[in-house]
């Protein structure tokens, strides 16, 4: 368990750190460490993670309603880096529920919280009741919600008294831009949704492709307001917020 002291230690000293070098030191403080990968461009870090001497855990969230193209990209990630992916699947009765009381749009009327609550954000809680830190593709120019994302911090979230859990974001510091050129430099594979313009991939139903000069999250609910497109995995973003 990390003190805040500790805590805040390691945001400084990881501050300018490489992505790679960010994520062995989390390794080698809390070896019980998960990589989150959500099949869009948060691959380098799974692309980085698959360079470092100890292995790390990778899982990633099947919600039922992914494109097709984000399944077979899953499965392409899997065999071109030779790694085991754990899918989480939200819990069968929670879904039945829903659809039988709301049918499988509902979101675009009653806003889409209830239905990433099931979907993605019951089965990360799950998982990260198991592990002590996770590590996400989070930067802070995706997003109003994401503009103080620190490198290391307590996932507010996630964490009880009992269980603290640490969420780290080894590319906070880094922008689209950057990224792309990394995965371009190192053929790292990547999701063929984001040669059709799609930028922030989640859910079909819930992701369409961006237009010149539109922010990245735009095509993500772009039905709701914007400074609330979180899905409630990064809950924490939203305290976070400018203005907030």
């Amino acid at each position: 368990m990390l003190s805040p002291e500790q805590i805040n230690a390691l945001n400084s000293e990881l501050q300018d750190a490489h992505p790679k070098q960010i994520m062995a030191k989390i390794q080698e403080v809390l070896p019980n460490t998960a990589l989150s990968f959500s099949g869009a461009e948060d691959v380098l870090l799974l692309h980085f993670a698959s360079k470092m001497p100890q292995p790390l855990p990778v899982f990633t969230l099947d919600t039922g309603r992914l494109h097709p193209e984000t399944y077979r990209f899953i499965e392409q990630v899997r065999d071109h880096y030779g790694i085991a992916i754990e899918a989480l699947s939200p819990d069968a009765d929670a879904l039945q529920a829903l659809v039988k009381a709301k049918g499988l749009f509902s979101f675009y009327t009653d806003g889409h919280s209830e239905c990433c609550g099931i979907r993605k954000v019951a089965p990360l809680r799950r998982k990260l009741q198991t592990v002590d830190a996770w590590i996400t593709g989070q930067r802070r120019d995706q997003s109003p919600t994401r503009a103080e994302v620190a490198v290391v911090e307590l996932d507010s979230a996630a964490s009880t008294s009992e269980h603290p859990v640490i969420k780290v974001n080894p590319l906070a510091n880094w922008s689209s831009a950057k990224v792309w050129e990394h995965i371009r430099l190192l053929e790292v594979p990547y999701n063929p949704l984001h040669d059709q313009g799609f930028i922030s991939i989640g859910c079909e139903p819930c992701t369409r492709p961006v237009g010149p000069n539109q922010h990245e999250r735009e095509g993500r609910w772009w039905w709701e307001e914007a400074t609330i497109k979180e899905c409630g995995l990064h809950a924490g973003n939203l305290h976070e917020a400018p203005g907030e």
